[in-house]
């Protein structure tokens, strides 16, 4: 299993240094497909094809839909018309679902697309069974962009402190990640902040990230769930109180406290299995880094406890849809329940 793993992601590096390659020598498919969960990535990418793909002032030869009330027959009757004084028409189409859904003819027409044609979808939700993953695999490229592991990420922020001409130590470098989560767009927006506020010195502090760094929603749910852990029960209600402020839905905090409970249990098992803590990550789908507050959090509670907590989470959901009780209100009870066992 783990060798396959390291197949797929072999692949999928792959896919993206030939899209790397296509654009450097502006040598084009007639179709692409940008998937998968890293969005910033997705969107950078989608940035480099436009620019390489088109010239700047030529709306006439470039169209772009969004949604998904995108008719695959327009799409066909645009492609099939003729580019204006160009030699390429450019067609970019994001979100339309039709790698999830009803397309029309559009699979069969990627077998027939014109020379002068290029499309590029960007999606986020993809069926690799659907026949437009297939038929866009089969005359295109298909590149995935999914979120990236700690050690690239780490090199990626270390890389960009270093053009800048700054340093962390690795304990802060936790720390800051622990902070902004995984989501690229938002570690670039936050240490675009850090930088600015560092501006005349060389070391990058924990005081400096604890100052200027904003923490995501799921990583206060995670603060959250430590206060729990902590049976600081004071803690982990004025941390709900301020995700209440910042108007986060109460029954997606349940979700997320649930979902924490879950991934608790699946890293006590893991660890039960001796798994070691990269191990535990790649199965759980958690960052490497993170894994070692999840066995801290792990060993003060039992299996049965983990589970009993997740399927109180649910039997509150259904609480609040059958009425009995206010969504802000089950939430509320859960956690001084769980910070008094």
């Amino acid at each position: 299993m783990e060798c396959a793993g390291k197949v797929k992601k072999v692949r999928k590096e792959r896919n993206m240094k030939s899209l790397q390659e296509d654009i450097k020598n502006q040598d084009f498919k007639r179709v692409y497909l940008l998937y998968g969960e890293e969005n910033y990535l997705k969107q950078q990418y989608k940035g480099k094809l436009k620019k390489a793909l088109i010239q700047e002032e030529d709306s006439m030869n470039f169209s772009m839909f969004e949604g998904k009330k995108t008719e695959p027959k327009e799409i066909i009757d645009l492609a099939e018309t003729m580019p204006f004084f160009a030699d390429r028409r450019v067609i970019f189409l994001e979100d339309t679902g039709f790698f999830k859904n009803q397309c029309g003819d559009l699979p069969e027409y990627m077998a027939e697309l014109p020379e002068y044609i290029c499309m590029v979808f960007i999606e986020n939700d993809v069926d690799k069974r659907n026949r437009m993953y297939k038929a866009v695999k089969k005359y295109g490229r298909a590149v995935e962009f999914n979120v990236q592991d700690s050690n690239t990420i780490m090199r990626w922020v270390l890389g960009m402190m270093k053009r800048e001409g700054k340093k962390i130590t690795p304990k802060d470098m936790e720390l800051f990640l622990s902070k902004t989560g995984t989501d690229m767009g938002n570690i670039e927006r936050e240490l675009e902040k850090l930088l600015c506020y560092t501006m005349d010195r060389e070391i990058i502090t924990a005081q400096d990230i604890e100052n200027v760094c904003t923490t995501q929603i799921t990583n206060h749910i995670f603060e959250m769930i430590r206060a729990v852990t902590e049976k600081n029960q004071k803690k982990a209600l004025d941390l709900y109180y301020e995700l209440l402020a910042l108007k986060e839905p109460p029954m997606r905090i349940l979700f997320l406290l649930a979902r924490q409970f879950n991934l608790i249990m699946q890293v006590k098992e893991l660890s039960k299995c001796g798994y070691d803590q990269s191990q535990i990550g790649k199965k759980a789908g958690i960052q490497p880094f993170v894994v070692k507050n999840y066995l801290t959090y792990a060993r003060k509670y039992s299996t049965e406890e983990l589970r009993a907590a997740v399927e109180e989470c649910v039997a509150a959901e259904t609480k609040v849809k059958t009425g009995f009780m206010t969504d802000t209100m089950s939430v509320e009870l859960l956690l001084v329940k769980f910070s008094s066992i």
